[in-house]
């Protein structure tokens, strides 16, 4: 096992990161690992950014990740993802909500939306996985269920069994449990495939 494992959650107020987080590290708990966590909400309730560390391992003494530290960006909006390209290192994968969110500069019309935010992702010779977690939400009967589909891309490479996250699934959302538990399995059906393990 290593030492400690490192997750970065990015995204706007109102995607449901935080439960995202959670979720995650519930199941890491169940797993026999320690977890630490922390959160900055900014401001989240006028669709502002919010971010949440998180790190597992046989013992974790701090919840914040250091810049160039994180071995997983789960990044709910792709300009979120660009935004914490400091913390990610050439070993880090990245697993990115393709739906864009306009910041409120953008959204009234005083600066365009950039074009070019994956390619400056993956110019960077950084893992990435992109995926449109609201398409794939619609999809399965419910649109609030985008965060977990991010979940479940993120599941594929953690060490925790995929049933801990259906108990945790459970536990945490006894509502739309059938569309959540749909959207968790095609947010690893994603990753998996790119992996090339299927």
């Amino acid at each position: 096992m290593k030492p400690t494992g490192n997750i970065l959650f990015s995204g706007v107020g109102g995607q449901g990161i935080l439960l995202a987080s959670e979720i995650t590290a519930s199941a890491l708990l169940e797993s026999g690992f320690d977890v630490k966590k922390s959160e900055v909400h900014g401001m989240a309730q006028r669709g502002g950014s919010v971010v949440a560390h998180l790190r597992y391992g046989k013992k974790v003494y701090s919840p914040l990740i250091d810049p160039g530290q994180a071995d997983f960006a789960v990044a709910f909006e792709t300009m979120e993802a660009v935004r914490y390209l400091p913390f990610l290192k050439k070993e880090s994968k990245v697993i990115v909500n393709t739906h864009h969110i306009a910041p409120p500069a953008v959204a009234t019309g005083k600066m365009p939306y950039p074009e070019d935010l994956l390619t400056q992702l993956t110019s960077r010779n950084i893992a990435v996985y992109p995926l449109d977690g609201f398409s794939i939400a619609k999809k399965v009967g419910e649109l609030r269920t985008a965060n977990i589909v991010l979940v479940g891309a993120l599941s594929t490479f953690l060490p925790v069994e995929e049933e801990v996250f259906l108990e945790v699934l459970k536990k945490r959302i006894p509502r739309k449990l059938d569309e959540n538990i749909a959207a968790f399995h095609e947010g690893r059906k994603i990753t998996t495939q790119a992996a090339g393990t299927v």
